[in-house]
C-alpha cells in the first residue's frame, strides 16, 4: 500500500492547509500507465531570481528505492518545454510504495521561457 511521507524540514516547516492539499492529492492519485514513478503538479511559481519552482508529489510506486541522481526533468505547459534541467538531489530518496512532496528549482539557465502560465506538468527525460 503507498503511504505519504515529508522530508524532515518539509515536515517541521508546512502549513496546516498545504498539507491538507498535499493529502488530498495523494488519497486522489493512482498509477497510470504502468508509471513506476508519477510526478503530480501541486503548485508553480516564479522567484525573485526568476528561477522556475515547480512543487509536485512525486509517488514511487516501485518495490525498489528511487534517488534523483542525474536526472534530467522538463517542465511543459501545453506540450511546450518551459524549462529542462538535471537534477542531482542527495536527500530526495524515495522509499518504495512511498509518495513525497518535492520543490524543483528550474535555474535561470534552464529556462527556455522566463515566464510561466502555470498548470504545466513535470516529465522525466529519458537520455537516449
Amino acid at each position: 500500500m503507498q503511504t505519504l511521507q515529508f522530508e524532515s524540514s518539509w515536515e517541521k516547516t508546512i502549513a496546516i492547509k498545504d498539507r491538507e492539499l498535499i493529502t488530498e492529492i495523494f488519497q486522489d492519485s493512482n498509477m497510470i500507465n504502468g508509471q513506476i514513478i508519477r510526478l503530480v503538479p501541486i503548485w508553480e511559481a516564479l522567484n525573485y531570481k526568476g528561477e522556475i519552482l515547480i512543487t509536485v508529489l512525486i509517488h514511487n510506486f516501485a518495490d525498489i528505492e528511487q534517488i534523483f541522481q542525474k536526472q534530467k526533468i522538463a517542465y511543459i505547459e501545453k506540450e511546450t518545454i518551459i524549462a529542462e534541467h538535471t537534477f542531482t538531489v542527495p536527500k530526495l530518496i524515495i522509499k518504495p510504495k512511498t509518495s513525497m512532496p518535492w520543490t524543483f528549482i528550474f535555474p535561470v539557465e534552464s529556462l527556455r521561457m522566463k515566464e510561466i502560465n502555470g498548470n504545466g506538468n513535470l516529465e522525466l527525460q529519458t537520455t537516449p
